[in-house]
């Protein structure tokens, strides 16, 4: 045990490990205060003011997505080899505040272009205020990850993460609007950023004055010029999910906006288990692919496959089976409807986990700028049958299949490339289909004659026995050791 104990403690102690802890941990209680602040205000507005709030935060989202061009991986390599650190660090903080005033202006016209709402328009400007405020936050936050100082980034932003939910809190003890609410966010961020500046910034860097260091207008074409699929990238998730939210915004009703968010509240919760699992299991995809190890690369793709194909099952038939007592619970009797699209957007659960795998696969081969075209055409699906669907069906289940169908797609493209490189076969892809789908139709029809309970818990009891029976079968070696 002691020889076990004396192999960890050095890992324990690393650079690495402390700043990937930090990472993690940060992470986690940021989401869980964010969305009880999230519950909090959709239980205490009324669904129109609400959803009028969804909408200009969406838009804010989307554009403050592309703000920072993706360039926090460029400069994470770049300041390791450079003698004058705060330097370069003030360089890029200069550079994203440029980028953040252009979008903030960008912001601000669409707004006022596409919204006639004069709630969405007064709160789309507060929002992108903090575009500016963003920007320099994500310059520090990855000086920081450079120089393993997560902790000082999780400090400040739990802090803030904190104050949201106080804010939140204080709306059952002294109501006010939702502009206001607005605007005490603004100034959390804008007290954010001056923590991030003062104390929250990597030892040895010195960021205050960053404003006077020279930047050339060709430095920044010259980054641009190499750097712009990052942006694409970095961006495409929220892209994704938001404009979803624009355009219901545009063609349903303003309570349609509010069930989306919900259930999409939800589904990011569920979605934190498989996006942890597979950034933690990249470096060891990257490892069995540098040593062209395709056996092991293989085999470790299979085993995490099968995990997150249980994993989104389990998450698909826990909402369809209990989503009904669990959202009105959370949100309130005034969103028990979102009950119903919640089911449906669980849909995308089902490939969700198996896809995110499959993408740093794709980044472990170099095929970094496949997964980047994947992304894009997955986008142009999703927003093509909303908008088409929508003409037709004013449904907010519109948007929730088409969300699936163009995940299905993003996940078969994949498929096609992992056949190819050898790391599947044909009869593993149509195992995943037909198993699948035959378990989701099956538990559907089934939910209809048993009680949700007991056809939950039995169907999970048969699918353990299942899976230890495959196991011991195949006898799997469930380490993730790399072969020397």
């Amino acid at each position: 045990m002691q020889k076990i104990l004396n192999k960890i403690s050095p890992k324990f102690r690393s650079k690495i490990f402390k700043n990937s802890f930090w990472g993690v941990a940060g992470s986690l209680t940021q989401n869980i205060l964010l969305s009880l602040f999230y519950v909090l205000i959709a239980r205490h507005y009324s669904v129109e003011d609400f959803s009028e709030y969804l909408i200009a935060n969406s838009l804010y989202q989307m554009i403050v997505a592309f703000s920072a061009m993706g360039l926090g991986h460029w400069f994470i390599r770049e300041i390791v080899n450079v003698e004058n650190k705060s330097e370069l660090a003030a360089k890029f903080l200069k550079m994203q505040t440029y980028f953040g005033l252009f979008f903030l202006i960008v912001n601000i016209i669409l707004a006022l272009v596409l919204y006639e709402n004069p709630t969405v328009q007064k709160l789309s400007i507060l929002f992108a205020i903090n575009i500016i405020f963003d920007n320099i936050i994500y310059s520090i936050k990855n000086i920081n990850i450079a120089q393993f100082a997560q902790k000082k980034t999780v400090t400040v932003l739990s802090i803030e993460a904190f104050a949201k939910f106080g804010i939140a809190c204080i709306l059952f003890i002294y109501p006010f609007n939702i502009v206001i609410l607005t605007i005490l966010l603004v100034i959390t961020r804008f007290i954010t950023l001056n923590l991030f500046l003062k104390i929250g910034s990597a030892d040895g860097i010195n960021l205050m004055g960053f404003w006077k260091v020279k930047l050339p207008l060709d430095f920044i074409k010259n980054i641009l010029s190499k750097y712009w699929p990052f942006a694409i990238i970095g961006s495409a998730y929220v892209v994704y999910w938001k404009s979803a939210t624009l355009i219901i915004s545009k063609m349903l009703p303003l309570s349609a906006v509010a069930h989306y968010e919900n259930s999409f509240k939800i589904f990011s919760l569920a979605q934190l288990i498989p996006v942890v699992l597979s950034s933690t299991l990249l470096p060891k995809f990257v490892e069995y692919s540098k040593n062209q190890d395709t056996e092991g690369l293989k085999s470790l793709y299979h085993k995490v496959f099968l995990f997150c194909t249980i994993y989104g099952l389990g998450a698909f038939t826990f909402t369809y089976s209990f989503a009904d007592e669990i959202l009105p619970l959370i949100f309130g009797e005034k969103y028990a409807d979102s009950a119903i699209f919640t089911k449906e957007m669980f849909l995308t659960m089902l490939v969700f986990p198996t896809s995110l795998v499959q993408a740093n696969i794709l980044i472990a081969l170099k095929l970094e700028k496949l997964d980047m075209w994947f992304n894009i055409n997955s986008i142009l699906i999703n927003t093509t049958l909303c908008l088409v669907g929508l003409s037709f069906w004013s449904s907010l289940s519109v948007v929730n299949y088409s969300i699936f169908i163009s995940f299905a797609v993003f996940h078969l493209s994949q498929d096609i490339v992992l056949l190819k490189n050898k790391l599947t076969s044909l009869s593993h892809i149509l195992l995943f289909i037909i198993g699948t789908a035959s378990i989701v139709l099956t538990y559907i029809f089934l939910s209809k004659i048993i009680s949700p309970y007991l056809l939950f818990i039995g169907l999970w009891v048969i699918v353990a026995a299942m899976v230890m029976l495959f196991l011991y079968q195949k006898k799997w070696d469930l380490s993730l050791k790399v072969k020397e």
